[in-house]
């Protein structure tokens, strides 16, 4: 028992010179914020169903009335080149990637995507979007030249058939 109280009373001696020898120190340092910087960007996404978009989950569904060509409560995995044109053979400038949920009765979804530029100025960079999949999407993030990016997205479909679907990209962002 004396031995259990010599090391409590030397633990308890030990601590408090920890907590008078190391005090908090930090400097204040004035803020100097980087100048805002507004970029406008226009491309173009192609999307093939089946190729580069994908069903990853789907409800079991008991209605037989399930004519959409998006049934209720899918999960979609989205792989879409970018491209500067809307032909086929416009030059490739990047990629999105992200996911959909179609959780809304009229084929309404719910996205996160990921905006990736892998040629030109902004090589490296991207920009992250998060919405619903109406004609404005939330830009509310990106990384290398995006950094702290806000902004919209506006989309307008150009081409939509069975199988493929080309839409026109015009971004505003805002970023630092």
């Amino acid at each position: 028992m004396r031995g259990t109280w010599m090391l409590s009373w030397i633990l308890i001696i030990c601590l408090s010179q920890v907590a008078v020898q190391s005090q908090y120190y930090s400097e204040t340092l004035p803020y100097h914020p980087r100048p805002v910087k507004v970029t406008n960007l226009n491309f173009f996404m192609h999307r093939t169903t089946g190729v580069t978009i994908v069903v990853v989950a789907q409800a079991n569904s008991t209605s037989n009335d399930n004519s959409s060509s998006l049934p209720f409560a899918s999960l979609f995995a989205i792989n879409d080149p970018l491209r500067t044109g809307p032909e086929p053979d416009s030059e490739l400038i990047g990629n999105i990637q992200g996911i959909a949920s179609v959780a809304g009765m009229n084929a309404s979804s719910t996205e996160y995507l990921d905006f990736g530029f892998n040629t030109g100025k902004f090589n490296g960079s991207s920009l992250s979007v998060f919405s619903r999949g109406e004609p404005d999407l939330a830009v509310v993030g990106g990384r290398g030249q995006f950094m702290m990016a806000t902004g919209v997205a506006q989309f307008n479909p150009i081409l939509v058939n069975a199988t493929d679907t080309i839409a026109e990209f015009n971004v505003t962002v805002i970023h630092y």
